[in-house]
């Protein structure tokens, strides 16, 4: 009896965990209304606003100069673009300064001499530079559009935001079977579940094509240093402070980026987000929020690390259980529950990776939907391992940050993206 109360009390847990996660990753497609008022505005031509463009580069010159290439194309009239280089890292200082001995009226360079580096210390370094209105945060690697800016000037302007965050999607789905769930996973968080947040009035920011007021982020004391999701961190600490977020989606604004290149750096970037998750739970700022509805969301979103390492421990167990074991019928059924939201899931990622080929004019073939479907477990398994890991070294106080490196895979588009 007690066994199978147990298999229950799990198995709905699994069911509601995966319905509310499925529901918000679908809010965009809730109806055409709420889709297209996910967009950016058209500008009206008017440019009040200046930016300062923050650039961090950590042994990045192998896509730094094509980055800051592409800042410089912006058709924006009033924007500075700032790149950070630590002390240590000549290779890309070299890219940096070379850019800036080009265009000295547009680039400039900063040197971090933390001796240890991370991306928050490297921000926090070019905060007292930045003479724009507007604060932007862009990786080494991005594939900025050149019209950006504009639009990003005018969402501020006709919303009165304090915040406001563009799309980022990574481009290479064609890389591996991860990389291509990878970039659909992306594709519902920027495309869908960042405009929930928004509305809801709790958000954990990303980390890139993110728009800030100078005196807002001054004022905030800019990027907490020691976490490992300053990004979240952020956008949580600005949350609690009723500081409005606007977020907007165009397929043709997004910033394009590439997937980890191994199993093994996506595994460790994964581990870093969700260990900073944990940490910006800990801190606690999310209860400053006004209402117990985004108390709730923001408990549920920054425990999620939790919640993917208990799945993946439980859900192998749960399955053999109701496989293997003599239990009641009843029992047995709602085992399966979570199969069942599983299988919905699966559908909707077929769609959304339909669309997301149509969005981006990229040519999503039957090997890349039969891809999606059989990697889907095991990608599970690999986000499970991260957030277990996630957990082990917090319980451990281990925070050193794993950086990620990039080879520009999105900068070149294969024909046909096979």
């Amino acid at each position: 009896m007690l066994l199978s109360l147990f298999i229950a009390a799990i198995s709905l847990a699994l069911f509601w965990m995966a319905a509310f996660t499925l529901w918000w990753q679908m809010h965009a497609w809730r109806t055409p209304e709420t889709l297209a008022a996910t967009r950016f505005a058209h500008p009206d031509g008017a440019q009040g606003l200046s930016f300062s463009l923050l650039l961090p580069a950590r042994h990045e010159q192998l896509v730094l100069e094509h980055t800051i290439e592409r800042l410089r194309e912006s058709t924006h009239r009033d924007f500075e673009i700032i790149v950070i280089v630590g002390h240590d890292d000549p290779e890309t200082a070299e890219v940096a300064e070379r850019a800036a001995a080009r265009d000295p009226g547009r680039v400039r360079v900063v040197v971090d001499t933390h001796e240890t580096k991370n991306k928050p210390k490297a921000l926090n370094t070019a905060l007292p530079y930045c003479r724009g209105d507007i604060v932007g945060v862009f990786d080494a690697e991005d594939q900025v559009h050149p019209e950006l800016l504009a639009h990003v000037d005018h969402a501020f302007t006709a919303t009165g935001a304090d915040v406001v965050q563009g799309g980022v999607q990574l481009i290479n789905f064609h890389s591996s079977w991860y990389a291509l769930r990878n970039c659909l996973e992306y594709f519902f968080w920027f495309r869908s579940r960042l405009h929930l947040h928004a509305a809801k009035g709790f958000i954990p920011l990303g980390g890139n094509t993110v728009f800030v007021r100078t005196d807002v982020l001054r004022e905030a004391g800019g990027w907490d240093q020691n976490c490992l999701a300053e990004d979240c961190d952020l956008g949580v600490r600005l949350s609690s402070a009723g500081k409005k977020v606007v977020v907007a989606y165009d397929a043709d604004m997004v910033t394009r980026e590439e997937t980890p290149g191994t199993l093994l750096a996506l595994l460790k970037q994964r581990t870093r987000w969700n260990q900073g998750f944990l940490q910006v739970y800990r801190k606690r700022d999310w209860r400053r929020l006004p209402t117990l509805g985004q108390r709730m969301l923001a408990r549920y979103t920054l425990m999620t690390p939790f919640m993917q390492a208990f799945t993946g421990v439980v859900i192998p167990v749960n399955v053999a259980i109701a496989l293997f074991l003599d239990v009641p019928v009843g029992i047995a059924v709602i085992s399966f529950l979570p199969a069942l939201t599983a299988l919905v899931t699966f559908v909707f990622e077929v769609v959304g990776l339909h669309d997301f080929g149509t969005q981006y004019g990229l040519r999503v073939r039957l090997v890349h939907y039969l891809k999606l479907i059989a990697g889907g477990p095991f990608y599970q398994v690999l986000l499970a391992g991260a957030a277990v890991r996630a957990v082990w070294r917090e319980q451990r106080g281990r925070s050193d940050w794993e950086l990620t490196s990039h080879v520009g895979a999105h900068l070149v588009r294969e024909e046909a993206t096979r």
